[in-house]
């Protein structure tokens, strides 16, 4: 349920919309479905996104979206005392005020979202303190709007979207994204492939080692070859070392816009809780999340092409309930 405080931005046909969701992954990821609703509803309307520098490569693939405005609060924080740093912030600054966005609507719900939102335009809307994240941001906004925390995220930023313009939701999440599968030398020729995204920020969501061979080996006998990801250098050589007893690809260093193309190519995705596992679905593949240490309640795997979370708190999923679903998507 969704209730409005103050009045809503439904009373004028907004031209400018600034979305604000900085990071990370896969929050990004779970924001895009905003772009579809509001395109249907303002066809005409220009849609910026404000994001972290090192996820803009996601709004990008939405045609919705008119212009991704990187900020890079990761990089200043290490270079405060630069005068590089705090021109880059002023020039930030300088650029979101001469936009003069009608909306500005917050979904990230942090202080520092709510900071930049300041800068963005004089109509601000975000969650209210019953909502949020960090309370405090509530406090920046013109307009705040109370959204169930019980919502999976995606539904969560797609009410928020909902009672800040004014419409209601009668159509499925749609990410509206798409990306090009990926041409290259070391892919498979001619050959289905899985990509298996083996890495994530914590080691608690680690999916044992042993799981993943049992389930490469067996995807390998269905004729798949599997291909495995890797950010950092303790990432690659987990892949690679997986992959050489699997007979899968081990792929090279990759930027997210190549990420996204990888995934476009698969025939399914198995994957963490990581953000890449949640641009699979994003992306329209069939994909499998495997939880380990989180709960997929609110923040698993969301589309309406087939999706699978497995697993809990504690509660790795064997490497026979996972092929199950695999060998069905086959």
């Amino acid at each position: 349920m969704v209730a409005i405080l103050g009045a809503s931005a439904a009373s004028q046909t907004p031209q400018r919309i600034l979305l604000v969701k900085t990071s990370s992954l896969g929050d990004v990821v779970h924001n895009l479905p905003i772009i579809n609703d509001l395109r249907r509803h303002y066809p005409g309307a220009r849609i910026d996104w404000l994001v972290e520098e090192g996820f803009a490569a996601i709004p990008t693939l939405h045609p919705g979206v008119s212009e991704v405005i990187p900020l890079a609060i990761r990089r200043w924080r290490k270079h405060l005392t630069e005068g590089g740093t705090w021109r880059q912030i002023g020039a930030l600054r300088r650029h979101l005020r001469s936009a003069k966005y009608d909306v500005v609507l917050d979904t990230q719900g942090l202080v520092k979202s709510a900071l930049f939102s300041r800068w963005a335009g004089n109509t601000r809307h975000g969650y209210d303190r019953s909502s949020i994240r960090e309370p405090l941001a509530a406090c920046a906004y013109t307009h705040t709007h109370a959204v169930s925390k019980s919502l999976h995220a995606v539904e969560r930023n797609r009410q928020l979207a909902a009672a800040t313009f004014g419409y209601t939701l009668d159509t499925p999440c749609d990410y509206g994204i798409q990306a090009a599968p990926l041409v290259a030398q070391w892919l498979p020729a001619e050959q289905p492939y899985a990509v298996l995204l083996t890495a994530t920020s914590r080691d608690d969501k680690l999916w044992p080692e042993a799981h993943w061979l049992a389930l490469g080996q067996q995807l390998a006998a269905k004729g798949v070859r599997c291909i495995l990801p890797g950010g950092s250098p303790v990432e690659r050589e987990r892949a690679s070392r997986i992959a050489a007893a699997i007979g899968g690809v081990a792929a090279p260093a990759l930027d997210i816009a190549t990420l996204a193309q990888l995934i476009a190519g698969a025939r399914l995705v198995v994957g963490v809780d990581t953000g890449l596992t949640h641009l699979g679905a994003a992306l329209g593949k069939p994909t499998l999340a495997i939880f380990c240490a989180t709960d997929p309640g609110l923040t698993g795997v969301y589309a309406t092409q087939p999706v699978v979370n497995l697993g809990g708190i504690g509660q790795a999923p064997t490497p026979a309930q996972v092929m199950a679903h695999c060998s069905a998507w086959l």
